[in-house]
């Protein structure tokens, strides 16, 4: 046989956990193995049988779930609430309005005739003939 050998419940040392869960998970590994009895696992782990089936069927459901199928890719990302949509739109617009009001500053700043004079010949105020002092 070519290869490296299998690595069997020895494994356990190299993850990351407790002393006390890496010794429960190497037990309940080496019973499915049939290396212990469950009797033999419980005395060793120092645990009731029921205990043990506990442990063993929760270690169990948790590797088949991760193990299950999932969509490829990211997951899509929830939803913002309707109040938060609502306020990036009022955000939005603000900005919009903000940005007019500094384009209209620059304009009243580089031509400042035209700026007092954007109400139109309408509203301005009739001019008055100079008067002469008499003598």
């Amino acid at each position: 046989m070519r290869g490296r050998y299998p690595s069997g419940p020895e494994y356990v040392e190299h993850l990351l956990g407790s002393a006390q869960a890496k010794e429960r998970l190497r037990v309940i590994l080496e019973t499915m193995m049939g290396k212990w009895r469950v009797q033999e696992a419980c005395a060793r782990l120092d645990i009731c049988e029921q205990r043990f089936r506990q442990l063993r069927e929760e270690l169990l459901q948790a590797a088949l779930e991760r193990l299950e199928g999932r969509p490829p890719g990211r997951p899509r990302r929830a939803k913002e609430p309707a109040e938060v949509a609502g306020l990036r739109q009022q955000l939005a617009a603000m900005q919009q309005e903000l940005h007019v009001a500094q384009v209209r500053e620059e304009i009243a700043l580089a031509l400042p005739r035209l700026a007092g004079s954007s109400a139109g010949p309408e509203s301005a105020a009739p001019k008055k003939a100079p008067t002469w002092p008499k003598h």
